[in-house]
C-alpha cells in the first residue's frame, strides 16, 4: 500500500496530498486523513489523478451529499446532474458572446473575482472539488486564501467589532438599463439573497473565519452605505493579503479540494485575450446554515437552499 503524505505548499494555506488514487476505493483511514488535512490546510491538492464524472462524484460522496451543479446551470452533463463544467466557451454557446461582457460588468460569472462559492444561498456549500480536464500550456492558475488566518490577523478590537456584524450576499439584482442578455435575465429572474454573519464559526473545527467576499457580498446590514463600503474595503484588503494565499498551477488530472467555509478563491483572468481551451469540472458538498459568534444563524431573503434537487426557472 502507498504511504499517505501531506506536504504544505504555502505558509498559511494549501497542501499536496500524495499516495492515494481517488478513482479507487478509499479506506476509512484515508478519508479521515483527507478530512484532517482539509481542516488544517483549507485546500488540498491531488496531482495526476484519473477521474471521470462518475468517479469524481463517488470520491466526493465520502465527504457528504452533493448539490445540483449550480443554481444557474440548467444543462449539466447527461446523467451527472452534480457536475458543473467550468468552460467559458460552454456559456458563450448557450448565451452568446454577450456573456463575456455581462460578467465583466456585473460579476455574473462563476469564475470572476475573489469569491466563496454560492454564498448567496442560505446554506453555502461546505466544500468544492475541482478537477482539470483540459488546461493551456501556460496561465490559468487558481488562487485560494485562508479566511481563518485573515480573521486572526485582525487586531483584537476589530475582531470584537466584526464579530457583531451581518452582511447581505446576493446573486443577481435589478438590471441597469441596457443589460438584458439571456444570462442576466436568468440570474435576475431567479434571485438568490441571504444575510450571513460577517464572522462564521466553523462547525467542525470551531475556528472563526471572515465570511465576506467581493463576488457576492453586497453590503453590511444596519450601517450606512458609506460605512458599509469602508468596512468591506478593510475586510477585502485583509482576506486578499498575499501571505494568506496559495497559487496552484493546473495540469490535466489535477484535483483541488477546498473547505468553502474557510476559504475564498480567485479564478484566472489572464486568458481572455488568448485562443486557448480551459475545461474543469466541479462538484460541491451541501452545506449547513452558517452561524456567527453570537450563535445566530444566517437568514434567507430570496431563493431556496442549495441542495441536490435545486433547479432554476427556464428563461427564454
Amino acid at each position: 500500500m502507498s504511504t499517505l503524505t501531506v506536504r504544505p505548499v504555502a505558509g498559511h494555506i494549501g497542501a499536496d496530498f500524495d499516495g492515494v488514487d481517488l478513482a479507487g476505493p478509499l479506506a476509512v483511514e484515508t478519508v479521515d486523513a483527507i478530512k484532517q488535512a482539509l481542516h488544517r490546510h483549507k485546500v488540498v491538492f491531488f496531482r495526476g489523478q484519473r477521474l471521470d464524472h462518475a468517479s469524481q462524484i463517488a470520491f466526493a460522496r465520502h465527504f457528504g451529499e452533493l448539490t445540483y451543479a449550480h443554481p444557474h446551470d440548467d444543462a449539466p452533463p447527461e446523467d451527472h446532474p452534480e457536475i458543473f463544467t467550468i468552460d467559458p466557451r460552454r456559456f458563450e454557446e448557450r448565451y452568446g458572446k454577450e456573456f463575456r461582457e455581462e460578467y465583466r460588468k456585473r460579476q455574473y460569472s462563476y469564475f470572476d473575482g475573489w469569491h466563496t462559492d454560492v454564498t448567496a444561498a442560505v446554506n453555502p456549500p461546505a466544500g468544492s472539488i475541482l478537477r482539470a480536464e483540459t488546461v493551456p500550456e501556460f496561465g490559468g492558475d487558481t488562487q485560494w486564501t485562508n479566511l481563518v488566518a485573515a480573521y486572526e490577523g485582525l487586531s483584537a478590537p476589530v475582531r470584537a467589532f466584526v464579530d457583531t456584524l451581518r452582511a447581505e450576499h446576493r446573486y443577481g439584482g435589478a438590471r441597469p438599463v441596457g443589460e438584458d442578455g439571456a444570462y442576466a435575465r436568468r440570474v435576475n429572474d431567479n434571485l438568490l439573497v441571504s444575510v450571513h454573519p460577517v464572522v462564521r464559526v466553523h462547525p467542525e473545527t470551531g475556528e472563526r473565519a471572515l465570511f465576506v467576499n467581493p463576488g457576492f457580498t453586497s453590503h453590511v446590514v444596519g450601517v450606512t452605505a458609506a460605512e458599509s463600503r469602508r468596512i468591506l474595503d478593510l475586510l477585502y484588503a485583509e482576506i486578499t493579503r498575499p501571505e494568506y494565499t496559495v497559487r496552484f498551477r493546473w495540469e490535466p488530472g489535477h484535483v483541488a479540494f477546498w473547505d468553502n467555509r474557510a476559504t475564498a478563491h480567485l479564478a484566472p483572468r489572464d486568458l481572455e485575450h488568448l485562443d486557448v481551451e480551459r475545461r474543469l469540472h466541479r462538484v460541491t458538498l451541501i452545506g449547513e446554515v452558517p452561524v456567527g459568534p453570537d450563535g445566530h444563524p444566517s437568514e434567507s431573503v430570496a431563493g431556496r437552499p442549495f441542495t441536490a434537487d435545486h433547479r432554476v426557472a427556464a428563461t427564454s
